[in-house]
Formats: C-alpha cells, sequence, structure tokens
C-alpha cells in the first residue's frame, strides 16, 4: 500500500512523499538494496522521496560507532552491518522500522537539526498513546521513565529504551530511519547492548500495559509526521 504527502520540490512545484507499508517480514538484504536504488533516484530528481513502514524477521545490526563487544550472542540472529551512524540494535517482528527517505538539499543541510526532527516525530507518536517519550543527553533515540521498576543503580528513576534511531546521508539525501517497539520479543535484545547503553533496559508500547497495533501505530507516525516535517519542507 503506499499514500502520499505534499512537500515543495527543488523548483517550487508541490511533489508527495511516497508512503509504503511493506506487508509480511522483509528481507534485510534486499530492503538495504531497494532503499540504496530509491535513495539514487531521490537524488538524481526522477523520484520523489519516500517512507517506507515494515518489519524484518529477527536481526542485529552494527552501525559504523558498533563496539564488537556489545555483541553478546553472535550466533543468535544474522547479524548486518548497515553502515548508517550508531552502534548494535535489534529488528524483528512486532518493532515498527521506519525507513525515512527525504531530501535534506530542501529541507536544510543540517544533520543535528534533523535528527532532532526524527525525535521529535517519535515523541509526536508516542504521545497519540499519551506516552511521554524524552530525549536523553548523549543518548540517541527516546526513552521512557519507569517510576514503578526499581530504581538504577545510581538511584535515579529506571529508563528504557522505546525508539532507536540511525541515519547515513547520500548526496544529501537520508536513508535508514527509526523504529519503534510496539509489541517485540523483548528477549531478543539481550544478544546485543543496545546502542552501547548498559545501564538501561528496553521496552516496547504493549510492554507499558497498551493494546496498541501496528496499524494504530502507523497511523500516529502519518499524522505527526505533517506535524514535524511537511513546514520543514517549505523551508
Amino acid at each position: 500500500m503506499s499514500t502520499a504527502s505534499s512537500a515543495q520540490a527543488r523548483d517550487g512545484t508541490t511533489a508527495p512523499v511516497e508512503w509504503r507499508i511493506l506487508p509480511g517480514l522483509s528481507d534485510y538484504p534486499a530492503t538495504l538494496s531497494a532503499m540504496e536504488a530509491r535513495v539514487a533516484e531521490i537524488a538524481a530528481g526522477t523520484a520523489p522521496e519516500a517512507i517506507w513502514l515494515l518489519e524484518h524477521p529477527p536481526l542485529y545490526t552494527a552501525g559504523t560507532s558498533a563496539d564488537p563487544a556489545d555483541l553478546v550472542a553472535p550466533d543468535r540472529f544474522p547479524v548486518h552491518y548497515a553502515g548508517r551512524g550508531g552502534e548494535y540494535t535489534y529488528h524483528g517482528p512486532g518493532q515498527r522500522v521506519v525507513y525515512v527517505m527525504l531530501d535534506l538539499n530542501r529541507r536544510g543541510r543540517d544533520v543535528r537539526r534533523f535528527v532532532e526532527r526524527l525525535e521529535h516525530w517519535i515523541i509526536l507518536t508516542l504521545d497519540a498513546f499519551a506516552i511521554r517519550g524524552e530525549r536523553r543527553a548523549g543518548r540517541v533515540g527516546v526513552w521512557v521513565t519507569r517510576p514503578e521498576k526499581s530504581p538504577a543503580p545510581d538511584g535515579s528513576p529506571r529508563e528504557e529504551k522505546i525508539a532507536a534511531i540511525g541515519i547515513k546521508l547520500r548526496r544529501w539525501v537520508s536513508f535508514h530511519g527509526i523504529s519503534i517497539n510496539v509489541e517485540p520479543d523483548l528477549s531478543h535484545f539481550d544478544g546485543i547492548v543496545p546502542c552501547g547503553i548498559r545501564d538501561h533496559g528496553v521496552t516496547s508500547l504493549v510492554n507499558l500495559g497498551l493494546p496498541v497495533t501496528m496499524e494504530d501505530v502507523d497511523l500516529a507516525l502519518r499524522g505527526s509526521f505533517a506535524r514535524v516535517f511537511d513546514t520543514d519542507a517549505q523551508r
């Protein structure tokens, strides 16, 4: 399924951002190859920007900053070297992976600002389910506080990661993107130290007690995207 929302093209005309929901579990190498081809087309001006919503079979990916020591169980699931920023992360059924192919030539060539926009997009999406997602200094991604759990070793409230971010730019077109834990098997994260963070756990919307479906999350992502990025494209 694909849909589109408006954004301003380089020549000032209106161009759609194409949204696609990929059915089933998407093979990682094949999806990465297709994403790279689409990024090349966007950079060449022959295809519109795109957002792909999908799930992968269980796997680990390693970003450019991945520490081999953080791969605790190397034989548990396939390991793919993604070339994106960041460290190790997990993808699998029940996690909404969002591949974000946007042209920063028209949205401002500011990588830090773009990452902040991705974080804000996630936070607004979680807010649709009355979940307060938060940024943390020095940690990319979005976190939730779990005051009902025992405190962290330093006495601070327990925090758990609910969404990850890892991007790459080619000719100022972004790819890879974000992932939100809807209802994955959280034990699958035990094979890595997610994003290099040893003192914090992971959670999901369902783990937080919300009977949320993937379709619910997709609708929230679509609505909050417009609030963050449609105005951004008019820069």
